[in-house]
C-alpha cells in the first residue's frame, strides 16, 4: 500500500485522503459530503478513503489520532488537514485554493 499510495499523493492534481474507519459515525456522514465534492470539482480532484483500521502503519505515519481526518496534497506534499466532518463548501474552497 504505500509504495502505491506515495504514487497516488505525488500528482499534479489535487489528492484528498479521507482517513475513515467502518464503525465511525461522523465518517458515515461525511461520506455523502465527498460524493458531492467529486461531483462539483470532477477530475480536477483525487479522492481518496483510508480505513485506519486495515492500514494502520499508514494512518500511523501521517498522525492521523482521530477519525475522520482528512488530508489534502500537492504534489506528494501534505498541504491541509483536517480533523472531524467539513461541509461541502468549506471543502471545496479549499481543494481550489491548491488546484
Amino acid at each position: 500500500m504505500k509504495s502505491s499510495f506515495q504514487n497516488i499523493i505525488d500528482s499534479k492534481t489535487p489528492v484528498l485522503v479521507d482517513f475513515f474507519a467502518d464503525w465511525c459515525g461522523p465518517c458515515k456522514m461525511l461520506a455523502p459530503i465527498l460524493k458531492q465534492v467529486k461531483d462539483e470539482l470532477g477530475d480536477s480532484v483525487k479522492i481518496i478513503k483510508i480505513d485506519v483500521d486495515k492500514n494502520q502503519p499508514l494512518a500511523s505515519q501521517y498522525q492521523v489520532r482521530g477519525v475522520p481526518t482528512m488530508l489534502l496534497f500537492k504534489n506528494g506534499k501534505q498541504v491541509w488537514r483536517q480533523s472531524g466532518v467539513v461541509q461541502k463548501n468549506d471543502i471545496v474552497t479549499t481543494i481550489k485554493s491548491f488546484a
